[in-house]
């Protein structure tokens, strides 16, 4: 497994991450906790060194389940995760939380910081990041707040996610970020134009989420394809771009069935495309891929040997322009 480093900063990665959304348990699908268990070792033993989660993800759920399953080898791995948030009682489901509203505090923070140490059973987080910008506090009050974070041994290193142009530029004016966490896939190459080129020139490290578009390019969605109400997705609007929305996803679905032919050209998987599409991509330090079970973990890490040709690139944009179907290159970010 090729080691890549976030920017200028010490901290390195595996290329492929292990993405935990599908350990929220009621987000995202349905997931057995033993299998994904099961899957965090057998990622290590395969060469994943980064783990991403959030307070988010269940809310907390996905967090608790990690750091049991990583349990006496959390050592060996980079531990990333989020806050910025707040929550309140889910009149849903009795007992349980939801997510409430954005709030980057410092008082924030640090309050959920010490949630998340707990929760992930480690006395120190590698990689902290705010979540989603919060548009009511100021930049220099967060970016303080994670420096004192840093300067307790709280954390070893700090980013943001989900942030656009201008949003780094402010931030950076405060202290310099290891990291910018963003949605992109073949589907949505919105930070092509101006995000990632600023994060590689600042050397700031870009990790990807939604590698497999939330499904669409792991291959097995079909026009028969529904989704539970509590999955994000039956909403139709993944990130601001109408993804699921059913003549988007009709048309996706055309796109995947021909970039699954050119894969199987080389004897690789849809999946294994779009990963090693996503590693190809200049300043890109890690794609963040869920997987749910030894299989899926199999799969996905064999994709990170592939070097695709420019021909290939050439090939897959002219499946997306041949079908009609946008990459939203340049469109503005959600938010």
């Amino acid at each position: 497994m090729e080691i890549r480093r976030f920017g200028n900063s010490g901290l390195e990665s595996s290329a492929i991450g292990f993405g935990t959304w599908e350990m929220s348990m009621r987000q995202y699908g349905h997931i057995d906790a033993a299998e994904a268990a099961r899957a965090v070792h057998s990622a290590i033993d395969h060469g994943i060194t980064l783990f991403d989660t959030s307070e988010t993800y269940g809310p907390f759920t996905s967090e608790a389940l990690l750091g049991e399953a990583l349990g006496k080898r959390r050592k060996e791995v980079t531990l990333v995760t989020k806050v910025g948030f707040t929550f309140c009682d889910d009149p849903e489901h009795p007992g349980a939380m939801k997510t409430d509203q954005r709030d980057s505090s410092a008082a924030n923070i640090i309050a959920h910081a010490e949630g998340c140490l707990r929760r992930l059973n480690t006395d120190t987080i590698d990689l902290l990041l705010l979540h989603w910008h919060d548009h009511s506090t100021p930049q220099a009050e967060t970016i303080g707040a994670l420096q004192t974070l840093r300067q307790a041994g709280k954390i070893r290193h700090y980013g943001v996610s989900n942030y656009n142009l201008a949003m780094l530029r402010d931030s950076q004016r405060h202290g310099q970020l290891t990291a910018n966490q963003v949605g992109f896939h073949l589907f949505d190459r919105r930070v092509q134009a101006e995000v990632l080129p600023y994060c590689r020139a600042q050397g700031i490290g870009f990790m990807a989420y939604g590698s497999l578009a939330f499904g669409l390019l792991a291959g097995a969605f079909s026009p028969a394809t529904q989704f539970v109400s509590w999955d994000w997705r039956s909403r139709g609007d993944a990130f601001g771009l109408p993804l699921f929305q059913r003549e988007h996803f009709l048309r996706a679905l055309r796109v995947v069935e021909r970039l699954k032919a050119l894969a199987g050209d080389y004897g690789k998987s849809m999946a294994q495309l779009a990963i090693a599409w996503l590693l190809g991509q200049a300043g890109l330090t890690v794609a963040l891929v869920g997987m749910r079970n030894e299989r899926e973990l199999k799969e996905n890490v064999a994709a990170a040997d592939w070097r695709l040709t420019a021909a290939d690139y050439a090939a897959i944009d002219r499946i997306f322009a041949e079908e009609g179907a946008p990459t939203y290159k340049g469109a503005a970010l959600a938010v």
